[in-house]
């Protein structure tokens, strides 16, 4: 069978190569990720923006009598005015990244679809892999494509799923 003819090869560079491909994509994800949190995050004039509105409202709580009212109220105004500065600025920012960012997540997304249907066409009648029935005791069905020996052989469709989630589980642990 297939299988055979695997184990007898000495086994094949597809699954290492299926993993490593996957691994790119989801470090590709990760790295849009990060780049869009660094340019999310506040510039000054933002931070002096916000520092502005913290004085403000801290000079109005400090005015608490009747007679000071009035100033309070009007300091609470200029407080409201930047703040809503402030939203208006961070929304444009949001969405300039987003549009810049987008673009390069669409590309890796419809790359990674592409590349995933081409990868199951092709290998959809073959497995990727054996692996001993030893590693694999308790989970060999559900990995197993059925042939009788002492190796499991991995379909495409679950090396995927665990390469998806190997390499997202690598990619949590080393970007945090």
């Amino acid at each position: 069978m297939v299988v055979e003819s695997i184990e007898e090869s000495g086994g094949s560079l597809a699954a290492p190569a299926i993993f490593v491909l996957v691994l790119v994509f989801n470090i590709g994800y990760k790295y849009i990720e990060i780049f869009k949190k660094k340019k999310m995050s506040m510039n000054d004039s933002d931070i002096q923006l916000q520092a502005e509105i913290k004085q403000l409202l801290r000079e109005a709580n400090s005015l608490s009598q009747p007679s000071t009212f009035a100033q309070a109220a009007k300091l609470r105004r200029q407080a409201a005015v930047k703040e809503k500065e402030l939203a208006k600025d961070l929304e444009l920012r949001q969405k300039d990244i987003e549009s810049s960012f987008g673009r390069y997540q669409t590309l890796i997304m419809r790359s990674q679809i592409i590349t995933y249907i081409m990868l199951i066409i092709w290998f959809w009648h073959t497995p990727v892999t054996t692996v001993s029935n030893q590693l694999v005791k308790p989970f060999g069905i559900l990995l197993s494509w059925g042939g009788g020996s002492s190796y499991v052989a991995v379909g495409i469709m679950r090396w995927l799923t665990i390469s998806t989630i190997v390499s997202m589980f690598i990619c949590r642990k080393v970007w945090g």
